[in-house]
């Protein structure tokens, strides 16, 4: 009897056959290709703009075969609303770090939520500058050392992480906002779902949406791909539970 082979796993066409610059064990490539995945079964390639600001989401149109802003650090909701006025017809969404989102960007995020800007976010949160060198973020945990807090981060000096889904969910001009994960194949499959239903907001007029996404840092948190991921598991989602915070019935 001839079997037919069927092909049920392939590169999304969205998503470019190039190797990408991020670290071994890093998150921020397996949500590259959930956006990627999004896009085509959607099929809204030529009509999807994504703003990429400094840090490790900086090279994103490198490997997303779509049209592709440049913003300055923290700048990508301004840049996303400006295209996405401009152009009400296309999906916008910007891809950016907790040390651009939650810090030099925090008055972008926060104005551009309240204002029920119809952009998409979708927000990294690895708890520390990937990038420009381990340092300390808006988001490093307590007791968690970096580069700038090589004794661990002390609420007196450094105050709190900040939890940017649950702030941004108290805003009216906010109508989807989730948590996710992707330290495993569960959470990953959720962080798709929950990256589908932030556009489907956007693409219904409905309002700002934004999914946060935890991610794992082996690099800057000197630690292996193994130990990384239960350190996801064990410390950050009892600091950042996973859920979603605020979610359109229309959605």
């Amino acid at each position: 009897m001839q079997v037919e082979q069927v092909k049920v796993f392939t590169r999304p066409k969205t998503l470019r056959p190039v190797v990408t610059h991020y670290c071994p064990g890093c998150g921020h490539g397996i949500v590259a290709r959930l956006i990627a995945e999004i896009i085509d079964e959607f099929g809204i390639a030529e009509k999807t703009v994504g703003v990429a600001p400094v840090g490790c989401s900086v090279l994103l149109y490198n490997y997303l075969d779509i049209d592709m802003f440049e913003a300055a650090h923290g700048r990508a909701p301004a840049v996303a609303t400006g295209c996405k006025r401009v152009h009400p017809e296309l999906a916008v969404f910007t891809y950016q770090g907790d040390g651009d989102f939650a810090s030099i960007g925090t008055a972008e995020a926060v104005h551009a939520a309240a204002r029920g800007e119809l952009i998409t976010t979708i927000f990294i949160n690895n708890a520390i500058y990937g990038m420009t060198g381990g340092q300390m973020a808006p988001t490093t945990l307590l007791g968690q050392k970096t580069s700038t807090s090589p004794q661990g981060r002390n609420s007196k000096v450094a105050g709190f992480p900040i939890r940017m889904a649950e702030l941004l969910a108290t805003l009216e001009g906010a109508k989807y906002i989730a948590r996710t994960a992707v330290h495993d194949p569960k959470n990953v499959i959720q962080t798709k779902k929950s990256i589908r239903r932030a556009f489907e907001t956007q693409l219904k007029g409905l309002g700002y949406s934004m999914v946060e996404i935890l991610s794992q840092c082996p690099i800057g948190w000197h630690m292996t791909p193994p130990e990384s991921t239960k350190w996801v598991q064990e410390k950050m989602m009892q600091y950042y539970p996973l859920g979603e915070f605020k979610i359109s019935k229309e959605v």
